[in-house]
């Protein structure tokens, strides 16, 4: 579970309850502000075709598991604490909010598309779910606004012709995981000189908003889509021009947690994801009106939105791909296809032998491509649900 996926967003929107359908864990819930302060973390699941039935097999996990030619493969998810306007001055949570959203490699952000809770987090009538959208990235932009000033100005009292500017910034912003080069190639991407002295405030914020769109993706939850009103807002907003290069995915966190809770007393056959279900016990009238009221939801919107929006944020905004330990033989010691990673988009062969263990990758000879029996270099870039054996001398 190399990757971490932080579920961000005001208070009383549904992180938490997001959390709790997506890990079934069990953390506070409730309609009040910051019923999240000390972020929760819990193992949550993405799902890449199972690669066992093209051999023939049936897949043995190590961790996840796997359903209807499903794999469900496991990665990390922290309910931060809620977020209001001005954390990145230190309202609210918000120093201890952005130290720990530091820690979550992509974001999904849960927003209200009912409307029915304000700024603060407090019920309200008719909010319009946009500023929630506009104002998360407003804070990150200035928390990185503020960071990258600090960069400027260490590299502007160096006071010598030797420092390169992408070298400073990149340091002092290295806890988001960049490095000169992305920062050069950011900076020159925006049509600014590698001189802050001929920046004015406006490149400055579009620079550190640049920065935080490549270190800190984005999903946002629109949840309560099985409200009339937030399907409402959905339809204006997804139709609005200036939100069209936002990554949004229709949400119900109260019919996933349902279907979940459903399926454990064995009413239902559903599988996380899915686009439907089977009841498969006596319910009452009331039962069975309810859970055809989320049969509508789901059927029309490909599902519940709850996994849909994890795989998102690891797949598409973050581009991972899912890569099969496999064995060319099939002379299987651990039972089929036991492990699956996720790997970056360009790993390769060597990348693949090291995320299984260090010395293997140490003693990395070559690879083997279990479909084709293809022999694999280090600098082969593997294909998603790749399915690879790993020769190593150790």
């Amino acid at each position: 579970m190399g990757y971490k996926i932080g579920l961000v967003g005001k208070p009383s929107v549904g992180k938490s309850s997001f959390f709790n359908a997506a890990t079934m864990n069990d953390v506070p819930e409730g309609a009040y502000p910051f019923t999240t302060i000390d972020p929760a973390v819990g193992e949550a699941y993405v799902r890449t075709d199972c690669a066992a039935p093209e051999f023939d097999e049936e897949c043995a996990p190590n961790a996840g598991y796997c359903e209807d030619g499903k794999r469900f493969v496991p990665t990390k998810l922290v309910d931060v604490a809620g977020l209001i306007p001005g954390a990145h001055e230190g309202k609210g949570l918000g120093n201890q909010f952005l130290t720990d959203l530091n820690e979550a490699d992509v974001l999904v952000h849960i927003v209200d598309f009912s409307g029915k809770t304000d700024a603060e987090g407090e019920p309200t009538e008719g909010h319009d779910p946009r500023d929630d959208i506009d104002f998360l990235e407003e804070e990150l932009d200035q928390w990185y606004l503020g960071i990258l000033r600090k960069g400027i100005e260490r590299f502007e009292t160096a006071h010598t012709t030797e420092t390169e500017l992408e070298v400073e910034l990149a340091e002092q912003m290295s806890a988001f995981g960049t490095n000169k080069d992305e920062i050069k190639q950011i900076i020159l991407g925006e049509g600014l000189a590698l001189d802050p002295g001929t920046w004015d405030e406006d490149d400055e914020l579009a620079l550190a908003r640049a920065i935080r769109e490549r270190t800190k993706p984005m999903v946002v939850a629109a949840n309560k889509l099985d409200t009339p009103e937030g399907q409402a807002n959905y339809e204006e907003i997804t139709n609005d021009p200036d939100y069209e290069d936002v990554t949004i995915v229709p949400v119900s966190v109260h019919a996933e947690k349902a279907l979940k809770n459903a399926a454990e007393q064995g009413v239902v056959d559903y599988t996380p994801g899915d686009d439907d279900f089977e009841i498969v016990a006596d319910v009452s009238a009331e039962q069975e009106q309810g859970l055809e009221e989320i049969r509508e939801f789901v059927t029309s919107f490909g599902g519940t939105g709850v996994q849909r929006a994890l795989e998102t944020a690891l797949f598409e905004e973050l581009g991972l791909k899912a890569i099969f330990t496999g064995d060319a033989s099939l002379n299987w010691t651990q039972g089929p296809f036991p492990d699956v990673f996720l790997l970056p988009q360009d790993a390769t062969a060597e990348d693949f032998a090291y995320a299984i263990h260090s010395d293997i990758g140490e003693g990395f000879l070559h690879g083997i491509d279990c479909r084709s029996k293809r022999q694999l270099g280090k600098d082969t870039v593997l294909d998603h649900n790749a399915v690879v054996e790993v020769v190593t001398t150790n």
